[in-house]
Formats: structure tokens, sequence, C-alpha cells
């Protein structure tokens, strides 16, 4: 199963005002392994970048005049991209500024482009309803380390968001469903189906001691009626006689 974990930043908030890409990230991972494969660019967006916008990535039009335009690099992104299922954090926002890209040229929307569209964000409230579910929220939640993300940058948040949906969906097997590619940006992958090793990775001895004088104190306090330490006792197997 191969995907693609998206990231853009923008000049603002609104594409329907006139705002645009500045930045676009693509990283690809195949059967739940990330395989080192991206694609990267920054945009000249052709307008000033609100100042609000600059706060949060640090990108000014300045820096961004030489780089290509949109029309320039969407093809190349929309064959790398095409095909596979893309995860992206807040779906709806990148993707109304992509599509408003894609209108412009004249191309088919990403939902001709794509297979699926996976939102993290949808999927982190369903699993951590009423918690701060932004990337950095979800980095400290599952202990990605993410000190180098002082500001937001595609590609950088696009890398932690592979991780974090990894983390999200770990012990979930990919279903190996053949995905028709929709022409014209039909992707000349094809991955293995074999499912990826399972590393299990076994508690230390002073870990384990931990862990049950905690259920024992647990079940001092409730007066005999911790659960997890009933079961723990039940999954002790009792020796036989000889």
């Amino acid at each position: 199963m191969r995907y693609i974990i998206l990231d853009t930043e923008t000049t603002g908030l609104d594409p329907k005002q006139g705002h645009r890409i500045i930045e676009i990230a693509a990283v690809e991972v195949v059967d739940r392994h990330l395989t080192g494969r991206s694609l990267h660019f920054y945009v000249n967006p052709e307008r000033e970048i609100d100042v609000g916008a600059t706060d949060v990535h640090g990108l000014t039009w300045e820096t961004l005049r030489e780089k290509p335009r949109f029309g320039d690099i969407a093809r190349e992104f929309m064959d790398f991209a095409g095909g596979a299922r893309w995860i992206i954090h807040n779906a709806p926002f990148d993707l109304a500024f992509l599509d408003e890209e894609l209108k412009r040229l004249e191309l088919p929307s990403s939902a001709g482009v794509c297979a699926e569209v996976i939102d993290t964000l949808e999927l982190a409230r369903e699993q951590f309803p009423g918690k701060k579910n932004s990337l950095d929220a979800l980095c400290e939640r599952f202990r990605i380390a993410n000190a180098q993300r002082t500001l937001h940058g595609a590609l950088l948040d696009a890398r932690l968001l592979a991780e974090v949906y990894l983390a999200m969906t770990r012990g979930q097997e990919s279903l190996t469903i053949d995905i028709a590619v929709p022409a014209p940006f039909a992707s000349a992958y094809a991955g293995s189906a074999a499912p990826p090793p399972i590393h299990v990775l076994e508690p230390l001895a002073e870990e384990l001691a931990a862990h049950r004088a905690y259920l024992t104190e647990l079940d001092r306090e409730t007066r005999g009626r911790c659960l997890w330490l009933a079961l723990e006792f039940a999954s002790v197997p009792v020796p036989q006689a000889g």
C-alpha cells in the first residue's frame, strides 16, 4: 500500500481570497515503511504574504520571488503523488489550496488524482477526544522528537506527520487492495504486498517491577478492585505438581 504524506505552507488562510501555496512537500510511505523518497518545492506565490503567515513559517515573498511558480512544478508533483492514498493533517485546509491551484491550471482536482484522503486530525480527535491534537501535541504524545520544529515547514512537518500516522495506526494491518491509478498521472511504482515484520519491544525487569508495584498500590487504594492486577495474576501460569 502506497501513501503520500502531504503538507503545504501558504500566504494566508483563505484561497478564495487569492491566497496561494508557497511550499509543498510529499513524503512516500510504502507498506508502513518510509522509503526515503520525497518531493519538496518552494513556490513563488506571485503576491505578498500575510504577516501572520510569515510569523508561522518564516517565509517572505522576497525569499520566494526567484522560485518556480506552481504551474512549473504541478506536473512533477502529480506524477509523484498520483494514485496514492494521501495523508494530511487538517486535510480540508491543504486540499482547498491545492484544488484552487489546480483549477487555475485547468488540471484535475485532488479527488481525481489521489485514491483516498486520510485526515490525521480527524483520526486524532477520534482517538483522543477533548485533547489537543495539533502536530506538536501528537509528537509529544507519541514521543516523536520535534525539537527542530521552531517554525512550520512543509517537508519537516510531512516527515513528522508520517511518524505520527504510523504511531497512531500501529497494530493495524493494511489491506492489499489494487487501486486503479487515474490517468494521466499514473505512477510506475509497484510495491510488495508482503506485510512488514513486527518488532516486539520487551520490558526490562525493573520496568516490570515498577509496573507491578504501581498496580499493587492501586489495588490497595481501591480495596482490592484493581482489575489489571487481577488479570495479570490470572495470566501467570500455575506450576504443576511433578
